[in-house]
């Protein structure tokens, strides 16, 4: 497997992406750091402040919580377990599995593209409003739940007790559940835990030393920006720093803790088909219904002035803290990020993708030649 050189050239100075970032401070999070390769070299900043109340910019190179984008992790080891053929994409995982009661037409194809029908154990939020909860997922429950440790069965389990939201391969629901059975068809096939295969199969071949992943780790490395919760309690606000949680309540599915630099040196080797054979890349890359999702990532056409087109998986933790990882198709170009959220009393997220658009239209946009 292909040893990546991890010493940093020289960063060129590119006050674009300085101002890109910077808009996400604007937006109300209270600091980014991010990372882009392209054919200018590598580029590294940060905005905004560490720690509220200070001064100091977050660290270029810090620790973050990454959330979702755990999946794309746990994607590409089923695959490459596929591609061992030790797993079948369209056979029922109930095979693996007999002592979940799993409806036999689930397939791994439908838990990693998210069309199982299974709800999420973190809670369900439907465009009506409506929400069937799961296990504390928001708000003031989350925060003092947030280093309770969870068992993957104990997810699952809770998971399967409620109404499925439709027929396996019936339609779209993005849910955590799919990815943490995910995990466990792939400790059923090779006899040992998730997190250690993740490591042997990803981490140590890529020299990944600053990410973790299914290990329940509630504390951060050093140096790592602090993120915050805003939450109510009895009517009144509140912020708290949340760097310490435990990310087991979404076992597989988000409890990646990485790097910037880490999330570039998978997600090129991912893209470069340095991880999988062709044909389960392509697999991988092909997007299914009107979010564009495939089998553990997103593909999105920022159109022809733009880039074309880009593959991504963004993650966020259950509070304080966010990522960004997109790719070209052939891994040669990638922007990676962490973000942290503060003390605004204006939520981020309606800001967010207005930020986030201009970012990556900024750093996908191919540099014409001057006339």
């Amino acid at each position: 497997m292909q040893k990546f050189d991890t010493a940093a050239p020289e960063h060129p100075e590119r006050p674009e992406l300085q101002k890109a970032i910077e808009a996400f401070v604007d937006a109300g999070f209270a600091g980014v750091q991010m990372r882009v390769h392209d054919e200018r070299g590598e580029w590294v900043g940060s905005a905004g402040v560490r720690a509220l109340g200070g001064s100091a910019k977050p660290p270029a190179d810090g620790h973050f919580w990454a959330g979702s984008v755990a999946k794309t992790f746990t994607a590409t080891v089923v695959l490459q377990l596929v591609a061992e053929e030790r797993i079948a994409l369209d056979a029922p995982v109930a095979d693996h599995l007999p002592e979940l009661g799993l409806d036999r037409r689930i397939t791994a194809r439908m838990l990693l593209r998210h069309t199982s029908g299974l709800f999420s154990y973190t809670g369900e939020y439907h465009e009506d409003g409506t929400v069937v909860p799961g296990i504390p997922a928001t708000g003031k429950e989350w925060f003092d739940n947030r280093l309770h440790a969870y068992d993957p069965s104990e997810l699952v389990a809770l998971a399967l007790s409620k109404p499925a939201r439709f027929e396996p391969g019936a339609g779209f629901g993005y849910s955590n559940t799919n990815y943490t059975l995910a995990a466990l068809l792939v400790e059923r096939t090779v006899g040992r835990s998730y997190g250690e295969e993740v490591r042997h199969r990803i981490l140590r071949p890529l020299g990944l030393r600053d990410t973790v992943l299914g290990a329940g780790e509630s504390e951060l490395p050093e140096p790592h920006a602090h993120g915050y919760y805003r939450y109510q309690d009895a009517g009144e606000w509140k912020v708290a720093d949340v760097s310490r949680q435990n990310p087991s309540m979404l076992f597989a599915a988000g409890d990646a803790m990485t790097t910037t630099r880490d999330l570039h040196v998978f997600f090129s080797a991912l893209n470069g088909g340095k991880l999988l054979p062709a044909p389960l890349l392509a697999e991988m890359r092909t997007p299914h219904g009107e979010l564009g999702y495939g089998l553990g990532l997103f593909v999105q056409d920022l159109g022809p002035d733009h880039g074309g087109t880009v593959y991504h998986h963004n993650g966020g933790a259950p509070g304080g803290y966010g990522a960004l990882m997109y790719s070209t198709p052939d891994g040669a170009k990638t922007l990676t990020a962490g973000l942290t959220t503060g003390d605004s009393p204006t939520d981020p997220a309606q800001s967010f993708p207005r930020a986030l658009d201009a970012l990556v239209k900024q750093v996908f946009t191919p540099v014409r030649p001057r006339a």
